[in-house]
């Protein structure tokens, strides 16, 4: 007999509560912690479901057995007995009564199962609508104060937007009034520049007009003065005829008789001199002019002319190349009176003083001495290694166009000709910056280990080399000999010169470091050269310790392409 009650018209199932879907919102509760919850309901309700299944089977066995015993009353009490027969009534009736107990057991359990999954249906679906509820809540909430702050950002926004807006405008007309400040401030020097160059060339044209009026009144005085000659020339000519004229006849004396009235002086024979027969072709001979009558000479005119020549020097011996410079001179004079120019002074050639004037300086030109021979090598066999290259270059990129990948020759073998060029020399001139050092403590220094000298012969020639390949690698175009011409055509000149002297001062400066080693030294700027903040830095340590770094990373100079400080022994 079932007498299973319905606690609620609308039951649910295990499969059902967890198929159960619910619908989302915007920013509410987590929707896998509502899923965990709900498995966890439909468990329960599985377990109690199996509970009361295994009752009810069991209910459903005990009223089949309870139906169809195996042996009935009679056959029990007349096999059995009355007491037997007693013994099994009572047995059935305990059975009955047992069985009614576990109907009625079951049927309490199992409402009570239905009761309290209903009672977790309904908690567990009020549960679920708080929580939708409340997800929906909070998401209204979450929504209105991500708006809020949206709009508070929005506003923020425009007021710092505003604000930089002003901002830029002001310092826009700030420099807009600097500009035009500055524009006024240049246009009235130009103004003030543009009026004294006019000042200037009012009075280049005064000074102009000046010494055109000098020139014109010294041209006249000077033509005055010619006139004046040629007409006291014409006076003195006439009155030497008139002269002569009133003068009374007298006997011509003989040439014999002037002869001896003249003393001669012997004069002696000058070897002929083979001269070179100038250019007169530029030199316009003097217009002849010949006089209608020319004067008969007196007495006095012979024997002033005789003096005269009496009285000029005659050198004797005179070299034949001042002779012949005369010569020239006299024709570029003429040539230059003719073209209307003056002879141009002879330039003097300018007085540099290279005597030092500090201590500083001193220290300079005395390692710059001790560098130069070295130098000098240096560049000359790296120059010379160069050409070698250069030869085993061409050779190898004959006949080679396109891009070039493994034609050339071995980079290491490139490497090792400009190191074995350089290192000897590099070691020289280390030994030099320990003798300079030396010399500057007054003890005698010299240098062991050269491995700091050997890495800037290596530095030497990874940057040749890597340059040179790079060269010709990045030029697609041409031949490879042609591609190499212009890649070495680069290093022949100042650009290897200026590397052999920044590779030089390093070796010396190692030197210099390497003989001073556990002493202190100095850094000092080159002179008449603005030191990078590098240098400058460096310089301000003062004494430094030997082995350590200056504050540029660096043990020595050079700091950079082109940098002539130098460290001292302090």
């Amino acid at each position: 007999m079932d007498e299973r009650r319905n606690i609620s018209t609308t039951r649910h199932s295990s499969n059902e509560i967890v198929r159960a879907n619910f619908g989302t919102v915007r920013k509410g509760y987590d929707p896998n912690e509502v899923r965990t919850y709900l498995e966890g309901v439909a468990r329960e309700m599985h377990l109690f479901e199996t509970r009361v299944q295994e009752l009810q089977q069991q209910l459903a066995e005990a009223q089949r057995r309870a139906a169809n015993p195996v042996l009935d009353e009679a056959t029990l009490a007349g096999a059995l007995g009355s007491q037997s027969a007693a013994i099994l009534r009572s047995a059935h009736e305990e059975a009955g009564r047992v069985t009614a107990e576990a109907q009625e057991r079951a049927t309490a359990i199992y409402a009570q199962a239905q009761e309290r999954a209903a009672t977790y249906l309904v908690e567990s679906q009020e549960r679920a609508a708080a929580i939708v509820s409340e997800a929906e809540a909070t998401a209204t909430h979450l929504d209105g104060e991500a708006r809020a702050a949206a709009q508070r950002l929005v506003e923020s926004a425009k007021v710092n937007g505003e604000a930089l807006v002003e901002r830029a405008r002001e310092q826009g007309r700030a420099i807009v009034a600097q500009a035009q400040e500055a524009r006024k401030a240049v246009l009235n020097d130009l103004a003030v520049k543009r009026k004294s160059m006019h000042l200037q060339i009012e009075q280049m044209r005064a000074a102009r007009d000046s010494l055109h009026t000098s020139i014109t009144s010294v041209r006249e005085s000077v033509e005055g003065v010619l006139s004046g000659l040629m007409s006291s020339d014409e006076g003195a000519r006439a009155a030497a005829i008139e002269a002569l004229r009133n003068r009374p006849p007298e006997a011509e004396p003989s040439e014999d008789e002037i002869l001896a009235a003249v003393p001669l002086r012997e004069v002696p024979d000058v070897a002929p001199v083979a001269l070179e027969t100038p250019d007169l072709s530029t030199v316009s001979a003097p217009a002849v002019t010949e006089d209608p009558a020319p004067a008969p000479k007196s007495e006095s005119t012979v024997k002033g002319g005789a003096a005269a020549a009496d009285s000029e020097p005659i050198g004797e011996g005179e070299p034949a190349a001042d002779v012949v410079e005369e010569i020239f001179a006299r024709l570029r004079k003429a040539t230059l009176e003719e073209r209307g120019a003056a002879a141009p002074a002879p330039k003097r050639a300018p007085v540099v003083s290279n005597a030092p004037s500090t201590p500083a300086e001193e220290l300079f030109a005395r390692r710059d001495a001790a560098l130069d021979t070295s130098l000098a090598l240096l560049t000359r066999k790296v120059k010379r290694a160069l050409q070698d290259d250069q030869n085993v270059m061409l050779e190898k990129l004959r006949n080679v166009s396109g891009v070039i990948t493994n034609e050339m020759e071995d980079e290491f073998a490139q490497r090792r000709r400009y190191a074995e060029a350089a290192g000897d020399v590099l070691r020289d001139v280390a030994l030099a910056g320990a003798q300079f050092a030396g010399e500057e403590t007054g003890t005698v220094t010299t240098v062991t280990d050269f491995t700091a000298v050997d890495e800037a012969a290596a530095d030497l020639a990874v940057t040749i080399v890597l340059a040179l390949r790079k060269r010709i690698q990045a030029d697609g175009n041409g031949s490879g000999d042609d591609r190499a011409n212009a890649a070495y055509k680069e290093w022949r000149g100042a650009r290897v010169e200026r590397l052999c002297t920044d590779v030089a001062r390093r070796a010396f400066h190692a030197g210099v470091v390497g003989a001073m080693a556990g002493g202190h030294v100095r850094f000092l700027c080159a002179p008449g050269d603005a030191p990078c903040d590098a240098c400058a830095l460096d310089a301000s340590t003062g004494v430094h310790a030997v082995g350590t770094p200056f504050p540029s990373g660096q043990l020595y100079p050079p700091l950079h392409a082109g940098c002539a400080c130098a460290v001292v022994p302090a």
